[in-house]
């Protein structure tokens, strides 16, 4: 087991103090965006490694020995830890964004490749060769856009919106409404999507006027996709993706409630602290809500456009008091570690709780302390302290400290069949 040392990232949506308040930690004055727990080779984590204290990177830990620290079978299906956890804190609307597939994201990364762009150049779509499918925890109240709206649902909006509006905008907002009114689900959100990225004057003027009309509109101030696009229009004024975002679907999450992204779903986080895990990947390609390169082509061609209702995901509770979380994706599974009073307990050894693990795991710890028990030795964790746990080490517990209370969560592939 390696106690993990790992590095938040400061981009500006970040929010201030929001991930080292929730880890206990001394904030370092700048935007606190993304704690990365893993071997991506971008910010791995650090394994603290031998009695002198060594260091050495997580993803160079697991390339020296990967069938002992996989295990065999994740060794032989992925090329390096299939999954990336992240603590993630939203003070700024993050980028309207899509995912591509494995295909697409291999096809792409040797197109670009072949083409001669940098690793980090800013005009790169594809950074790696893997899909970025993705879940997110909810730790505070949490608010994304995720998916299409019916077409009659976003066009609902624009009708509104144009009947507080004079002309030319309420033309514009008609215009709108009739593109999204074509008889194909498709073609109609493809042709909406693309009129709204293409930067026609008639946009760029509906935009403020839109966003005078919800000011000074009560009704329409009522309509929650249509009150957002003020806040969303305070840190990215005049983005096209201010009236995009009213095509797609407002999630409000409360804490505890989990939503889950695969390939082309248009999604936004925009504000909110969580936790979460995606394939080990770092690919996007973006829609608006950025000043980074968005390449509208590529964009569209790997989009989804259908409709799409909120994809929450529950957890299955275990005989042995696990709460797992199980998205439609082999890379990763994430449990929920909850180690309440011993009054509280009815599960297995007075409420210690078993570490799902399929092959190698990484454990962090958000509350209290717990003690991660295995057949090797055992480590004492704090709140903010975090583990990784690999796959000939298990299997592993998470047991009560002094009859304290703890809080982790644990992340695994789910099993290779």
């Amino acid at each position: 087991m390696y106690r993990l040392t790992n590095t938040i990232r400061d981009y500006a949506w970040g929010s201030a103090g929001a991930i080292s308040g929730l880890l206990g930690t001394a904030p370092n004055g700048k935007p606190e965006a993304e704690m990365w727990l893993g071997a991506h080779p971008v910010e791995p984590s650090i394994a603290s490694v031998g009695e002198d204290g060594g260091q050495v990177g997580l993803d160079e830990l697991i390339a020296a020995d990967p069938g002992s620290l996989l295990g065999s079978a994740v060794a032989a299906q992925y090329s390096g830890l299939p999954f990336l956890m992240k603590v993630l804190a939203a003070g700024k609307p993050l980028s309207i964004q899509v995912h591509p597939s494995a295909e697409q994201a291999a096809t792409g990364f040797r197109r670009e490749n072949a083409a001669g762009l940098a690793p980090d150049a800013p005009t790169r779509n594809y950074r790696d060769e893997s899909h970025k499918p993705e879940m997110i925890y909810a730790l505070s109240d949490f608010v994304a856009l995720s998916g299409f709206r019916a077409p009659a649902r976003a066009a609902a909006s624009f009708n509104a919106l144009g009947a507080a509006l004079r002309a030319p905008d309420a033309a514009t907002c008609a215009h709108i409404a009739s593109l999204l009114a074509a008889p194909d689900e498709a073609e109609a959100l493809r042709s909406t999507f693309e009129y709204l990225l293409g930067g026609s004057h008639e946009v760029g003027h509906l935009q403020p006027a839109a966003l005078e009309a919800i000011g000074r509109n009560p009704d329409l101030a009522a309509d929650p996709a249509l009150a957002e696009l003020p806040r969303i229009d305070e840190h990215h004024p005049g983005d096209a993706g201010v009236l995009l975002s009213l095509l797609l679907n407002l999630v409000v999450l409360s804490p505890g409630q989990v939503i889950y992204l695969g390939s082309g779903i248009v999604h936004a986080y925009l504000r909110g602290i969580g936790i979460e895990v995606m394939a080990n990947s770092d690919n996007v390609l973006r829609g608006g809500l950025t000043p980074k390169h968005i390449d509208v082509p590529e964009l569209m061609a790997i989009t989804r456009f259908e409709a799409h209702g909120v994809p929450e995901l529950r957890a299955t509770e275990t005989m042995y008091g696990q709460q797992i979380f199980t998205p439609p994706y082999a890379e990763f599974q994430l449990q929920h570690i909850d180690l309440g009073s011993d009054e509280d307990s009815a599960g297995m050894g007075g409420g210690d709780v078993p570490v799902a693990a399929n092959g190698p795991v990484i454990v962090l710890c958000v509350e209290g302390r717990m003690l991660i028990d295995t057949p090797r030795g055992n480590e004492l964790l704090h709140r903010g302290d975090s583990v990784f746990i690999p796959a000939n080490e298990a299997p592993a517990m998470a047991r009560r400290s002094a009859n304290a209370t703890g809080r982790a969560f644990a992340v695994t592939p789910q099993p290779v069949l």
